[in-house]
């Protein structure tokens, strides 16, 4: 029966990560300006997370210091969006999406300074593979080398709101800090627009575009939300790191299937792509052997 259930959720894993794959193939859909379609992204994902407490009967009630910790990280949700999807929009999206696997990267270096920690040499080596990776696609794809700088900057961002997040779910709920960071983002978005005449007529929708936001802001950011918090429950934390890893798989499959010759590459490209990938892959497998090794030579000493 365990079994079963097991399988279950690494099936609605897998669509998950499947989905957040997707997300690059809308980015690239959509007319509207990075910036005005994250915009729309966070507000129709804030008000499908508030209707989702609403119908669940959740408190959304959180005291003021968390509150403004959360917004503010929202801000730095937001403005990893936005690098992202103008990434999308200069160059590719398979660019973008191997770009941003330098997240491992930034996260080896991120993690241990936020927490006072000692750096992994684990964590260390994998970051020193994307890094050559990634030189690869940027030597062979020169043309690409704004959407590659953006993608990277993407990551960073991407980067710091996950060890802050790992940080903060240790005391309140992972759909509780997701849906004030969702807010948090529109906010300081709106905020950004209104300085710098971002509300204009560029902001009207086509029926072809709302659809596809419609898609981005339910399906890809709250629902698949929602889904991947509950697989969390039985899977542990290293499977779902693992099978997380996929998205950059999953989206670069999707580009080709969709988008066909625009989001074909030179040879350079996918040698540093499937240098990036392996390395992301190979990345919880070598630190869970290096923490068990460390763990068992603690206990003999």
């Amino acid at each position: 029966m365990r079994g079963i259930s097991f399988n279950k959720n690494i099936l609605i894993l897998h669509l998950t990560v499947l989905i957040w794959g997707f997300t690059g193939i809308l980015g690239d859909l959509i007319s509207v300006s990075a910036l005005h379609l994250v915009w729309y992204r966070v507000l129709i994902a804030s008000l499908s997370l508030m209707a989702y407490f609403l119908f669940t009967g959740q408190s959304m009630r959180v005291d003021r210091g968390r509150l403004i910790q959360f917004l503010l990280v929202g801000g730095v949700v937001g403005l990893h969006w936005g690098l992202f999807f103008h990434a999308i929009k200069i160059s590719t999206v398979s660019v973008t999406l191997v770009t941003l696997s330098a997240l491992t990267l930034f996260t080896s270096i991120l993690e241990p300074l936020i927490n006072r920690k000692k750096f992994s040499i684990a964590d260390v080596i994998v970051g020193l593979v994307t890094i050559f990776g990634i030189y690869l696609i940027f030597k062979f794809e020169f043309q690409y080398l704004w959407g590659i700088i953006f993608g990277l900057s993407c990551a960073f961002c991407a980067s710091f709101f996950s060890v802050m997040n790992a940080r903060m779910v240790k005391h309140s709920s992972a759909p509780l800090i997701t849906c004030y960071e969702m807010i948090g983002a529109f906010f300081w978005l709106s905020l950004y627009m209104l300085f710098t005449g971002g509300f204009t007529a560029d902001l009207m929708l086509s029926t072809h575009d709302l659809g596809y936001l419609l898609l981005l802001g339910v399906l890809c950011t709250a629902v698949a939300y929602v889904l991947g918090v509950s697989v969390m429950k039985e899977l542990s934390a290293f499977t779902v790191a693992l099978t997380t890893n996929m998205e950059p798989v999953y989206g670069i499959i999707l580009a080709l299937l969709i988008f066909g010759e625009k989001e074909t590459m030179s040879t350079g490209f996918y040698m540093g792509a499937i240098i990036v990938l392996c390395a992301v892959f190979v990345y919880p497998y070598l630190k869970t052997k290096m923490e068990r090794k460390s763990a068992a030579k603690a206990s003999i000493s």
